[in-house]
């Protein structure tokens, strides 16, 4: 019965059913659309989708604009609301930094997209 069903995306079941326009797994209780979870994996599989503080995605090259004032390790005064940021890289950051980018008077350095909005 279950042999063109695909496998539970939370606990792996293979002993998924179809309920109407759902799918089920009688093992762990999870309901989904199998559309939805086709279009998550290809996204998955696919480039990864960064946004802004605002909403907007972001890609590599892009000008960005500090929303809010930040502190700089090692420096005595921190980065100013208003910033702007020229020819971000997006990369996979440690802690959610997955900005990576070079500011006039500080150098090379990491920042989060939720601090920063598309210019």
């Amino acid at each position: 019965m279950s042999e063109n069903l695909p496998p539970c995306p939370q606990c792996s079941s293979e002993y998924t059913y179809e309920m109407n326009a759902l799918m089920v797994c009688p093992e762990c209780g999870h309901e989904w659309v199998p559309a939805e979870g086709g279009a998550g994996d290809a996204a998955a599989a696919g480039e990864r989708v960064i946004k802004d503080a605002v909403g907007n995605v972001l890609s590599d090259g892009d000008t960005v604009t500090v929303v809010k004032a930040l502190k700089v390790k090692g420096s005595p005064s921190g980065i100013k609301a208003g910033t702007k940021v020229r020819n971000i890289r997006l990369v996979d950051g440690v802690d959610g930094h997955d900005i990576d980018c070079k500011i006039d008077g500080f150098g090379p350095m990491q920042l989060k997209s939720s601090v920063v909005k598309k210019a």
